[in-house]
């Protein structure tokens, strides 16, 4: 039995790592800020958190904010990490991060950056877009009478269960460094996703395709994001709808 942290524990894909590797028979800490007895905020760090780590085998890092300050949380769980010895530090990261300039990206990049250099053990996968994410999105552009899309851009959605399983993986096989990347089972316009989201929400729009500008928007239409040589995914958008 392994002795495993998943930071960011209860989020959506920390819950499902936490519940493949306990069915597992694995060891589980789950650490978030209100997750007892574990209840740590990363940015802060603390004697708590030397608390959650110690002991651990693996370290399953899921725990991140758009908002910002993964940077500060990472040096925080790296410096614990190192004072407790842990032998493996697993990360998980988006496809893109190192090509399209958006500030949670390259904040992204940089914990990777700064696993690579910790002297620890550790594995990083990258993953492309959770089907929530792109249903979240398509769902706030609906909300328009005419549902306003970039032009260009594609994505390549990927089911999070899939995702978690292969973290549940990684954390139990020892460091492997940067793994290949996980991608969807397609890639498909904006366009197409939006109509397949209003057909699954019986929704009646006009789609448009819009033109944009900037460097962000050059690098999602050049494709930075996606994984296309890597649709290891199984499960489609359609079906994620179609089965909510």
């Amino acid at each position: 039995m392994t002795t495993i942290l998943v930071t960011g524990g209860t989020g959506t894909l920390g819950r499902l790592v936490h519940e493949r590797l306990s069915e597992a028979g694995h060891e589980v800490r789950v650490l978030s800020r209100h997750a007892r007895p574990y209840a740590v905020d990363l940015r802060e760090g603390g004697p708590a958190l030397d608390r959650a780590v110690s002991g651990a085998d693996v370290i399953v890092h899921c725990a991140s904010s758009p908002r910002g300050g993964d940077e500060k949380a990472a040096a925080h769980l790296i410096e614990a990490a190192r004072r407790a010895g842990v032998p493996h530090l697993l990360f998980i990261s988006i496809v893109g991060v190192d090509r399209v300039p958006l500030r949670y990206y390259r904040e992204k990049w940089a914990v990777e950056r700064m696993i690579e250099a910790s002297g620890l053990g550790w594995t990083v996968l990258r993953a492309t877009q959770f089907h929530e994410l792109v249903r979240d999105v398509l769902a706030g552009a609906a909300r328009l009478p005419v549902m306003l899309l970039p032009a260009g851009v594609g994505d390549q959605p990927v089911e999070v269960a899939e995702v978690a399983e292969r973290l549940a993986e990684l954390a139990v096989s020892g460091p492997a460094g940067r793994v290949p990347d996980m991608g969807g089972p397609e890639v498909r316009s904006l366009a197409e996703l939006g109509r397949a989201y209003l057909g699954a929400v019986g929704k009646r729009r006009l789609v448009v395709s819009v033109p944009l500008f900037g460097r962000v928007y050059r690098a999602f239409r050049a494709g930075g994001h996606l994984a296309p040589g890597h649709s290891v995914g199984r499960r489609t958008f359609s079906e994620f709808l179609s089965e909510g």
